[in-house]
């Protein structure tokens, strides 16, 4: 029996050139300041490879540059230009695809972040030299009875989400369970009694916060991009994790948990403290934190879990303020603390001040980025099957599931079913659902159903139109 395929004339509006908004707040403005940030960057460093010197060398692939990549890869995703990509690919294959510092054997979190990038340029190309070195790292630690590694919170950004990826590339629940012994043993029993507060929902950076440590106004010392880090690291964690992955339940809780505590410390400007709970502690606007802050949030917002306009207007608070009052006009961003653990460290922090490693803030500033592009009025319901938001099932909505196919994502990436992969059972549900142009409907009986001619009418139309927003102006 000849498969069926899906009709002509929808090939022929997936080819149709589309643009897509949302109200809050405008994503051509968004696109352009990720832009702008990420362009200064690159022009400043135009080979990926060579060291990182500040008081002294250190190889490109640490920590700090491992966060930039993460952002780089989020600014692919809306905008796939094969710059972007090809400057990926030349600074992980630059270092052979290893972590950082000892190689497969290390166990620091810190060495380990950048098999994150490495993970999602296997998932473009699956080349086995892309995985491999990663994969081998990360089983020694399953391997191990050991839970104790992440003793500063840091860790949970630099290394969950190598874990979680894993699991979710290679369908297996192993990496879940140790990234969920290794975080719990962080929160409930790392320093005294664990790093977490369970009354404030916030964290301590590691041991020596513990309290009864305070700040010189009595107050725990809660620091703004250490609990930034720990708010990424749940949120890249559960991008990809799917919603029967052991524990995901607990993890989404404490995500929750900090979100609902972090809303009502926000500054009026739309920045956090460097201490969320002291402004008198170093106060005054801080990026890094308040960026990781701002991409959490407006995950959240895309991704079903956080519901409500106190949510959506501190995601687009953080990201004006950002925009307006940390991106210089040439694309340098001001107000980044500088590495430390406290906030002390890498004072002062001021609009021109120069950290001593520019590239995590721009990361977090291009995961908040490509986020707050999706975002959409909250206090609208959305239609069933309507992908982008706009209140119309059609043929935009079908675009994003195809670029998206056989990928891991939420809502904003096409993931309808809510099993956080997008695949032929987003389709459907779009299908289902959509009405066609001018009122046409498919009927009933007569709905084809995906076949390999569909799909591969799906990626060639979401080529066709990454290679047509990749060459604008």
């Amino acid at each position: 029996m000849r498969p069926r395929t899906i009709p002509a004339w929808v090939c022929a509006l997936l080819l149709t050139s589309v643009c897509v908004g949302v109200e809050v707040p405008d994503p051509a403005g968004v696109l352009a300041d990720m832009t702008l940030a990420n362009d200064y960057f690159m022009a400043k460093w135009p080979d990926p490879t060579v060291d990182i010197v500040t008081n002294r060398a250190r190889p490109s692939n640490i920590w700090t540059r491992a966060t930039y990549y993460e952002g780089l890869m989020a600014l692919h995703q809306i905008d796939a230009s094969p710059t972007y990509y090809n400057y990926a690919v030349d600074w992980a294959a630059g270092h052979n695809w290893q972590p950082a510092y000892g190689g497969t054997t290390t166990t620091n979190a810190d060495n380990q972040a950048a098999g994150q990038t490495y993970l999602e340029l296997y998932q473009i190309d699956p080349q086995p030299e892309r995985l491999a070195p990663i994969k081998t790292n990360i089983d020694r630690m399953l391997a191990s009875s050991r839970d104790d590694y992440w003793s500063w919170v840091d860790a949970v950004q630099m290394a969950m989400p190598v874990f979680a990826k894993l699991g979710a590339i290679l369908d297996d629940d192993a990496y879940y369970e140790k990234l969920y012994d290794i975080f719990d043993y962080t929160k409930t029993q790392h320093g005294a009694n664990g790093l977490y507060s369970t009354t404030d929902h916030l964290w301590w950076r590691d041991g020596d916060f513990d309290p009864p440590y305070t700040t010189p106004s009595g107050e725990d010392e809660y620091w703004s991009r250490g609990n930034g880090w720990v708010f990424a690291g749940l949120a890249r964690s559960l991008d990809v994790m799917p919603t029967d992955a052991p524990h995901r339940d607990e993890l989404a809780l404490t995500f929750q948990e900090m979100a609902a505590a972090l809303v009502p410390i926000q500054r009026p400007d739309g920045f956090w403290n460097v201490s969320l709970h002291d402004p008198n502690n170093f106060g005054g606007p801080e990026t890094s934190g308040t960026a990781f802050f701002t991409y959490g949030l407006a995950w959240g917002l895309n991704n079903g879990l956080l519901e409500g306009e106190e949510y959506l207007q501190a995601a687009v608070a953080g990201w004006n303020g950002m925009a307006a009052d940390a991106l210089h006009p040439d694309g340098f961003l001001g107000y980044v603390q500088a590495t430390g653990k406290q906030p002390s460290d890498g004072q002062p922090v001021s609009y021109t001040s120069v950290p001593d490693f520019e590239d995590y803030g721009l990361g977090a500033f291009l995961l908040a980025g490509s986020e707050v592009f999706l975002l959409e009025d909250t206090s609208v319901p959305r239609v069933p099957g309507d992908v982008d938001g706009d209140g119309f099932v059609d043929a935009i909505d079908l675009d994003i599931i195809a670029a998206n196919f056989r990928q891991p994502g939420g809502l904003a990436s096409g993931d309808l079913s809510g099993d956080f992969v997008v695949d032929l059972a987003d389709f459907r549900i779009w299908k289902q659902h959509y009405a066609g142009p001018v009122g046409y409907a498919w009927p009933a009986a007569n709905v084809p159903e995906p076949s390999a001619a569909t799909i591969a009418c799906l990626l060639v139309a979401a080529a066709l139109r990454r290679r047509c927003r990749s060459g604008r102006a």
